[in-house]
This record gives structure tokens, sequence and C-alpha cells, in this order.
């Protein structure tokens, strides 16, 4: 494949993720208050899309609260800055097993809940875009499997579709996009789709540059696509997607260092992009324009 350089990229800044940063840095926001601050000075760094997950005020420990998701949503509507809108619908999937000899029961972490539940925050809120895991993987954890069966996936991305709010799928291998195309095919996901490559996740797709161009090959050519990788590599990955012919992600959710010895905030990181993609010869996408690259609608939440 030829590269194609894209010449106006948007920006999205995972805010705060799901992981387990939550003691690891001081600058991973934990309330809403403090995951819209950050999201909103991200957006004024130059982020066109804040990515947003909540968590528990006081332990950090990811969450699914509605009223928490409400209320992000609502502090960045009401700031004095403009930001499209994507919020997480990937908790609610979380098998963790019991031991290697007695993997059943499962664990009372296993965090399991049906489309209508793991969308309610969604149909709530009305954001812009909303995340789609598409497949089930092993991640990084010994015994804990991201589930989003087939089954689980056209049932919610019927439910995102009928609610006006776009699908970001997030593919983290090869058969991730072969299944998101087969979800566009069955009328369940609108065309032309919106896809983050997520690099370097265990064990999904490794972040070698061998391995992201076929990930970046099996991307159809009419949809639009961003990618990032985690830790040391994230701002690599900027370059590496602008040259490719994509978007860029970054944020505290995939890497929490804007150096050596030195901690990140999400504006930080979002400023280095900037300069990064600039120094590329490309400019810098503001969310109105996303908005009308994409079809989207900026709404009031129910």
């Amino acid at each position: 494949m030829p590269l194609e350089m894209n010449k106006e990229v948007f920006i999205t800044c995972a805010v705060t993720g799901s992981g387990a940063t939550q003691d690891r840095s001081p600058h991973v926001p934990r309330s809403p208050e403090q995951i819209a601050n950050s999201a909103i000075a991200a957006a004024k760094a130059g982020a066109a899309i804040v990515h947003c997950h909540v968590r528990d005020p006081e332990t950090g420990t990811p969450s699914r609260d509605v009223k928490m998701f409400r209320e992000v949503t609502e502090r960045i509507r009401d700031a004095n800055v403009d930001a499209v809108l994507n919020l997480t619908a990937g908790m609610g999937g979380d098998m963790i097993f019991g031991s290697v000899e007695e993997p059943l029961p499962l664990a009372n972490s296993t965090d399991m809940a049906g489309a209508t539940e793991r969308v309610e925050h969604v149909a709530e809120c009305l954001p812009e875009i909303c995340t789609l895991d598409c497949g089930t993987m092993n991640f990084a954890e010994a015994d804990y499997v991201m589930t989003n069966t087939p089954g689980m996936l056209r049932a919610m991305g019927s439910q995102m579709t009928a609610l006006g709010v776009k699908p970001e799928i997030e593919a983290f291998d090869t058969g991730h996009l072969w299944l998101a195309k087969a979800l566009v095919d069955e009328g369940i996901l609108d065309s032309p789709a919106l896809v983050q490559l997520c690099m370097g996740v265990p064990w999904g797709a490794p972040d070698d540059l061998n391995t992201f161009l076929a990930m970046v090959n099996n991307v159809p050519k009419e949809w639009t696509w961003s990618a990032f990788s985690l830790g040391r590599n994230e701002m690599p990955y900027v370059a590496a997607a602008v040259l490719a012919g994509g978007n860029v992600r970054v944020g505290l959710e995939d890497n929490l260092w804007l150096a050596k010895g030195e901690l990140a905030t999400n504006e930080q990181l979002v400023a280095r992009a900037v300069t990064i993609i600039e120094a590329m010869g490309a400019t810098v996408m503001g969310p109105e324009a996303v908005r009308k690259k994409l079809g989207l609608v900026k709404r009031a939440p129910r």
C-alpha cells in the first residue's frame, strides 16, 4: 500500500480510561469534575474529541454509574470550549475467571451486563460518539477476558445506530475489523464507519509497523480511522498514523509519561501531538470540522 499522508488530522484525547493507573500518577482524573476539567483542558490544547470513562471518586476504580457520566457530559457541554463528546461503552463485558484449576465460579470482580444496560448512559447523555469494542480478547491480566460476542455487538450496535450516536469501532486485531465490516454489511452500523486502531494492547495486535499496516489495509477506504499505541510508543504512533493517512489519539488512558521521569497531563500530551502533526506539515482539525466530516450532530441529553 502506498502511503498517503493525512493533511487534515483530528486528535482524540482519551482522558482517564479504566485501567489500574489511578495510583500511578496524580494527574489521572477520578471524580466527574476532575475528568471533565481534564477533558476541557485537553480540548483547549487542541483535542477535537474527548473520550471519557468514569471512575469511583474515592478509589479510582472504573465505574458504569450513569449519574457520573451525566455529570461529566454536562460539565463538558457547559464549558467555554467546544469538544466532540465520545463516551465509552466498553464497560460491562469483563469476565474474570477463578484459578486455572477451578475457573468457575467467576471472580466477584466480574462485571457482565446486558446490551441495554451497557448503553444506558449513552441513551441518557446522547454523546456524538460512543465506543464499540468489536471483539472478544484476552487482556494483559492473567484471567481477564474482555467479552464482546457477535450477538452482543449486534444488539449494542443497533441501539447506538437507533439513538443517532456514531459508534467508534475499537479494533484490537484484524479479526475485529472483519466483524466490523460484517456489521456494516448487515446494516447494523452505518457506512462510512469510524474506527480506532488499538495497537500494542496485550494480547491484541502488537504495535510493530508491519502489523499496523496490516490493520490499516483492512480498513475500507471510505471509512475514517485513528490509531494509538501505549506508553513510550504513544508519540511515535502520532507520526505513524498521520503518515499512513489516519488520525491520532493520545491521553492518560494510554500513556502516563511526557518524558523519562516526567509524568504528563492530558493537555501536555495533546500539545505534544499538535507539535508533531504541524511539524509534519499537516493541520489540526477543530470540533466543528470533525462534526462535518463525520456527520455528527451535537445534541442536548435526554
